[in-house]
């Protein structure tokens, strides 16, 4: 599967599920006073881009330090790709992750930066961007932040997406993306599998 910089911008915006991530958003921030919310979620975005960045700058380096295959990590991206979308097609009340009761604490790294956007999926996706063409890698930083940019605006104007959209809306939009994060992860398994029955036949 050969990923263009428009197809890369649109599989990350996937991973990262903005929309997906409102109602958690909203419910996290809720104790936290109106005015800090908006540099909240600024600061957890950033945190997310800057841990996705070093997994893009640095993954292929992991990969070789752990003895691990282009085509292993393709076959565990499409299976973690494919749990995530499943979790979108069928929503559960806590999110694809689960966030519990965190009280009155102001959130700082996790759960918001971690793994509500920066999860394993998505750090699982950029890996596999860079392992497979790592001459591109300019491209592959410049899809990742659009595609960060994207989370920031969405989730900045979370509550006025919401009341916008409405709950049923919301959640008919977070299944459609579902349904073309489940093609992806499949294509991604064909795509690992494909590769490694190539090898048994070398």
């Amino acid at each position: 599967m050969e990923n263009t910089f428009a197809s890369a911008v649109v599989l990350l915006v996937l991973v990262t599920d903005p929309l997906g991530n409102i109602p958690m958003f909203i419910s996290i921030l809720k104790q936290v006073p109106q005015a800090r919310r908006r540099r909240i979620i600024i600061r957890e975005v950033l945190f997310a881009f800057l841990i996705l960045l070093f997994f893009t700058l640095c993954g292929r380096r992991m990969l070789d330090v752990m003895h691990l295959s282009e085509t292993s990590l393709g076959i565990a991206g499409g299976v973690i790709l494919f749990l995530i979308a499943l979790k979108m097609v069928f929503p559960q009340p806590e999110g694809a992750f689960g966030h519990g009761d965190h009280g009155d604490a102001e959130p700082f790294l996790v759960p918001l930066a971690i793994p509500y956007i920066a999860g394993p999926s998505a750090m699982a996706t950029v890996l596999m961007l860079v392992s497979r063409e790592p001459d591109r890698l300019p491209e592959w930083i410049g899809a990742l932040t659009v595609a960060i940019a994207i989370s920031a605006v969405v989730l900045s104007f979370a509550e006025r997406i919401a009341r916008f959209l409405g709950a049923q809306v919301t959640v008919a939009v977070e299944r459609l993306m579902g349904l073309v994060l489940t093609a992806i992860a499949v294509e991604m398994l064909l795509s690992g599998i494909e590769k490694f029955m190539h090898q048994l036949k070398v």
